[in-house]
């Protein structure tokens, strides 16, 4: 590894945390008893970074020193270590461009040259203080690769064009949206995906099958043949397209619902009774521990809204509710119900508390930072 040096004339006299730092802090230091709370060194320095523009100056390790009752040399040792940490002045926006295998392959080299033409030589800052770049190893993002981290957020599937056109905005102070850089959601194929499309994948309605496929003939079920030997009884689709007369996408609508009403019927124990209520007199039921947003909206679509409600489950209606979901034995080994008594009542729970303060990333709502 090579030799890191902070840079001791840049970084002034002094150095203090923001105020609206000091709950993080508090924080991270509750976590450890007061005998070792040197274990909180790696967090606090990331928070000293974020409150010093981005880099470590030599006074920014000696504050997150002296919080600990560390020796100074103790916390230079980690901060020089961890290239996560930056021992000089950095752009506003610092861009970490990976240059690992998978990135390389897929274009990473042209990448550095966008950043060498609009910024310069690597750890260079633009003289508006706006950009600075560095190559970086592996950011585990292969599959939308090539890609860069700019402060705290990736961009992904890049070319040399989508690249220059990001630092020409982020140069003239205009904020860019992460993400993907091509029309694809996540890691999904370009274009939208083409396998596993079928709603009752995701929606419960096949918690009812009771066999596996590919079982020996004698175990599986026989699917229905016609007349013609080994000919499935259902026509093979032919070539022409056609529009469905209404009446038919009406039947067809209804006997998916019987269908879906039919499975919920076949899980086992009590489905729990239906709210409908406002959704401004809903509970937040993300804040209870094991309930994250796609559960959230899971259990508002059986119309539970309320902790009340789930503090109100008999066995027999946890029993159906984890048939539902697929949540065998989940519900109350994370005391969902137990949890919603608290909730209900008025009290918080360790988790709830975190959730308030912002600290679960899962239970924040999209697009809140």
């Amino acid at each position: 590894m090579a030799l890191r040096r902070f840079d001791i004339e840049a970084g002034g006299d002094s150095f203090a945390f923001k105020p609206e730092t000091e709950p993080n802090i508090e924080f991270w230091l509750g976590k450890y008893p007061e005998d070792k709370k040197r274990s909180a060194v790696i967090p606090l320095l990331w928070l000293a970074q974020k409150d010093n523009d981005g880099w470590l100056s030599e006074p920014a390790m000696r504050t997150v020193a002296d919080r600990l009752g560390m020796p100074y040399i103790r916390v230079y040792e980690v901060a020089t270590f961890y290239t996560m940490f930056k021992l000089a002045p950095v752009g506003k926006y610092h861009v970490q461009l990976c240059g690992t295998t998978p990135c390389m392959l897929r274009g990473a080299n042209d990448l550095k040259k966008v950043c060498e033409k609009k910024i310069g030589k690597k750890m260079a800052v633009t003289d508006d203080q706006r950009l600075s770049w560095e190559e970086v190893e592996c950011l585990g993002a292969c599959v939308n690769a090539p890609m860069v981290q700019i402060n705290d957020y990736y961009y992904e599937d890049l070319t040399p064009e989508s690249l220059d056109e990001i630092l020409g905005k982020l140069g003239n102070g205009v904020d860019v949206e992460p993400g993907n850089f091509v029309d694809r959601l996540n890691s999904a194929p370009e274009g939208g995906a083409t396998t596993l499309k079928e709603d009752t994948l995701y929606n419960g309605s096949r918690n009812s099958v009771k066999g596996l496929p590919n079982l020996p003939e004698s175990d599986a079920e026989e699917e229905p043949k016609s007349e013609a030997k080994g000919k499935p009884d259902r026509e093979a689709p032919t070539n022409v397209d056609r529009e469905e007369p209404k009446e038919e996408k009406l039947e067809a609508a209804e006997e998916g619902v019987e269908a879906t009403q039919d499975a919920e019927k076949q899980i086992e124990g009590t489905r729990p009774e239906p709210l409908e209520i406002d959704g401004k007199q809903a509970d937040d039921l993300k804040r209870i521990s094991g309930v994250g947003p796609k559960n959230e909206d899971q259990l508002n679509s059986l119309g539970i809204h309320k902790f009340s409600q789930i503090a109100a489950w008999t066995p027999e209606n946890v029993q159906w509710v984890e048939g539902y979901l697929s949540f065998r034995g989940r519900i109350e080994r994370e005391n969902w119900v137990g949890q919603a008594k608290t909730l209900a009542d008025g009290g918080e729970t360790d988790f709830s508390k975190r959730v308030d303060s912002g600290d679960v990333d899962s239970s924040r709502e999209e697009g809140e930072d």
